[in-house]
């Protein structure tokens, strides 16, 4: 890595962008060709439909577009570096000379020369420009090469990083799929959200974090019984969901050993569904490069979990990241 005093796993939380509902949105407009009919002829219209797909189906093809996405340019595994920058600097793996903007400006300040290729919002990079952060209205776009992209995230800090994709990472070339647990009903369970006073947070740990915590807000409490034991559980707020990071006994047995996460929503009733048939794995199960919130004392269950998603393995079926 370049010259830095960043720290790669400072400053932010990483968590999966993919939701049942996200992933399950396709929009495709189709013409379909009317047959003339005779005069005088009563049309005979098809009632047939396709029947709706089962529980596991849904839940296995919610899996398998997960699988596609996490490939993709920006996809979790082409995530190839995190460099923090707090002060001037080259990043590992991009050219450029790096710089953090003043106190308050989103995003970083890079400066190269037009034969080192960087494209900045459609433009050639000949001095010094402002690439815009993720937290802007109008994020940069970044680009290096042909196969390798930017986006410049900010910490909780206030800090920023630049992050760097490479659509031909060496985890993207070994990648084979995601393993799962078959579908199973018994993994739906129903439980109560009770709404937190403002302001409450739970202390996360974090994987790169060196054991420091956290606060991060939870917006409720979470009550379920699930094999005759009742729990309460702390899901932080992501956007209009709640993200629950959880542990169980299959963890770093049968699968991923920090854990994995769970994305719900409250019913307008006070109920929440718990469907960990889409458990998935947190992007630091694809990346060294991501830094990942661990599960707080509460959600780590005493009980094997057989739902979800399990490990990430390559093409000859061994694990991709140990």
């Amino acid at each position: 890595m370049g010259p830095t005093s960043g720290v790669p796993g400072r400053g932010t939380r990483d968590h999966a962008s993919t939701s049942p509902a996200a992933l399950g949105k396709v929009r495709a407009a189709r013409y379909v060709a009317t047959p003339r009919t005779p005069r005088g002829r009563t049309p005979v219209t098809d009632t047939a439909t396709a029947p709706a797909p089962s529980a596991a189906e849904r839940a296995e093809r919610f899996h398998a577009a997960r699988e596609q996405a996490v490939q993709t340019a920006q996809g979790f595994l082409a995530l190839t570096n995190t460099q923090w920058v707090g002060e001037e600097q080259t990043i590992w793996g991009v050219p450029g000379t790096w710089a953090p903007r003043e106190a308050g400006e989103s995003g970083l300040l890079v400066t190269a020369t037009a034969a080192d290729g960087i494209v900045v919002d459609g433009e050639p990079v000949d001095g010094t420009v402002v690439v815009r952060g993720k937290d802007d209205p109008q994020p940069s776009s970044i680009v290096f090469d042909d196969h390798t992209t930017g986006t410049v995230i900010r910490g909780e800090d206030g800090q920023y990083a630049l992050r760097v994709w490479d659509a031909k990472s060496e985890a993207i070339e070994e990648f084979g799929s995601i393993s799962t647990f078959p579908y199973d009903d018994e993994w739906v369970v129903t439980g109560t959200f009770t709404p937190n006073p403002a302001g409450t947070t739970v202390g996360f740990s974090h994987v790169k974090d060196d054991g420091a915590t956290r606060e991060l807000p939870v917006p409720g409490d979470i009550a379920v019984t699930i094999q005759g034991q009742e729990h309460r559980l702390a899901a932080f707020k992501d956007g209009r969901r709640l993200q629950l990071v959880f542990a169980d006994e299959t963890s770093d047995v049968d699968t991923y050993g920090v854990g994995r996460f769970l994305f719900i929503a409250p019913n307008p009733d006070g109920s929440i569904t718990l469907d960990f048939n889409y458990a998935v794995l947190p992007p630091c199960a694809f990346s060294y490069n991501f830094n990942c919130p661990m599960p707080p004392k509460q959600n780590r269950f005493p009980f094997r979990i057989e739902a979800g998603e399990k490990q990430v393995l390559g093409k000859d079926g061994s694990l991709l990241h140990e």
